[in-house]
C-alpha cells in the first residue's frame, strides 16, 4: 500500500447556510479551523507527510454541528469550545488517539 500525501487530513465544515437552517458556520469554524492551523505550522507539523487542515463546505451533518472529521482514520468530530479543540489536538492529532467523549457515530 502507497503511503499517503499528508500522515492526518482534517477537514472542518465552514457551511454557511442563508436560510437559518444549523450550519458549522454559525460556530465560527472558519476561525477555528485557522487556529489549529496556525499551531500545527508553529510546531512543524502542518505540511506534506504530516498534518494538513483544510476548510470544506457542508460535510452533510450540520444538526451534529460544528463538525470535522480527521483521515485516514475517518473519525467524525463535534466540539464546543477551545477545550474541545485543544484535545483533539492533542489527543487525537499528535498522539493517535481518537477522543471518545466528542466522536460522532459513523451512521
Amino acid at each position: 500500500m502507497a503511503k499517503s500525501y499528508y500522515s492526518r487530513h482534517v477537514f472542518f465544515c465552514q457551511n454557511q447556510r442563508e436560510d437559518g437552517q444549523p450550519c458549522c458556520g454559525d460556530y465560527h469554524a472558519e476561525q477555528v479551523r485557522f487556529e489549529v492551523k496556525e499551531r500545527l505550522k508553529s510546531m512543524g507539523l502542518h505540511g506534506k507527510g504530516q498534518i494538513r487542515v483544510n476548510a470544506a463546505g457542508c460535510l452533510g451533518r450540520c444538526a451534529e454541528g460544528p463538525v470535522l472529521v480527521v483521515y485516514p482514520e475517518g473519525v467524525w468530530y463535534s466540539y464546543v469550545d477551545r477545550e474541545d479543540i485543544d484535545e483533539i489536538v492533542e489527543q487525537h492529532l499528535l498522539g493517535g488517539k481518537p477522543v471518545e467523549r466528542l466522536r460522532l457515530p459513523d451512521e
